[in-house]
């Protein structure tokens, strides 16, 4: 069997990222060199790598995050907060596979929606589907979901994802039609999927943004009830960044 069939064959099994490290062992005397086994445990490692490296790339991709953001690069020097060791069991992830949810409140530029994009990419790194969306830009989408037929589908696509960041939380009072879907939405997630809230209200304000008494204690008491909370204090963050030249 010449070579170039091995390799074409590999192809034609996605054995892609074993056919690539067959190449490389080809140019490579020293890895020749190593028992067929040895040789064998590179190839296989290689494909298992190749296939990590692409479902996180759809991974990240579906979940469209705000802003690039890892865990590994959260500032915790500026005074705002949080606690290393409680962020700690956060990125471990055992809540989202619980299926509770996460508050993180704050003051404008305390960096909420850099943190729920950092979770969001760990969330990624461990094999989860996230989603990214900014509160009332979703409820924009919800809306013309009504309209075109797609409604039912979406909301399936929203009650699939095993982690919803919800970002700009109470920025607006909700109208009825918003309730209802908001409810809807979380209904659907109730103890089977995550949701992370990124908010500058705090918690005890949302009952007032919700608006409807009946709606907003069904909303809340899903939301709430299992929810870590992350309260983000300080000032903004921003003034940390290099003001403008005037000119």
């Amino acid at each position: 069997m010449s070579r170039t069939h091995t390799l074409e064959q590999l192809h034609s099994l996605r054995l892609t990222g074993m056919a690539e490290a067959l190449t490389r062992q080809r140019q490579q005397p020293e890895v020749q060199a190593l028992e067929f086994e040895q040789r064998l445990g590179l190839l296989v490692e290689h494909e298992c790598l190749h296939r990590d490296n692409r479902r996180l790339s759809r991974l990240l991709k579906a979940a469209k995050l705000r802003t690039s953001a890892c865990v590994e690069d959260i500032d915790y020097r500026h005074p705002r907060g949080i606690e290393r060791a409680y962020l700690a069991t956060l990125t471990q992830g055992l809540w989202i596979e619980q299926h509770q949810n996460l508050c993180i409140t704050g003051p404008t530029g305390t960096g909420k929606t850099w943190l729920a994009c950092a979770l969001g990419n760990q969330a990624c790194r461990q094999g989860h589907s996230v989603r990214y969306h900014r509160l009332p830009r979703l409820f924009e989408q919800l809306r013309l979901a009504h309209g075109d037929g797609s409604y039912a589908r979406v909301m399936n696509q929203l009650a699939k994802t095993e982690l919803l960041i919800l970002d700009d939380w109470g920025l607006h009072t909700l109208s009825a039609p918003q309730r209802n879907d908001l409810m809807e939405v979380i209904e659907d997630r109730n103890a089977n999927a995550s949701t992370l809230i990124a908010s500058q209200l705090p918690v005890e304000s949302w009952y007032e943004f919700i608006g409807e008494a009946t709606l907003a204690d069904a909303i809340l008491d899903r939301l709430i009830h299992n929810a870590h909370r992350l309260p983000l204090t300080g000032d903004s963050m921003r003034k940390k960044q290099p003001k403008l030249d005037s000119k």
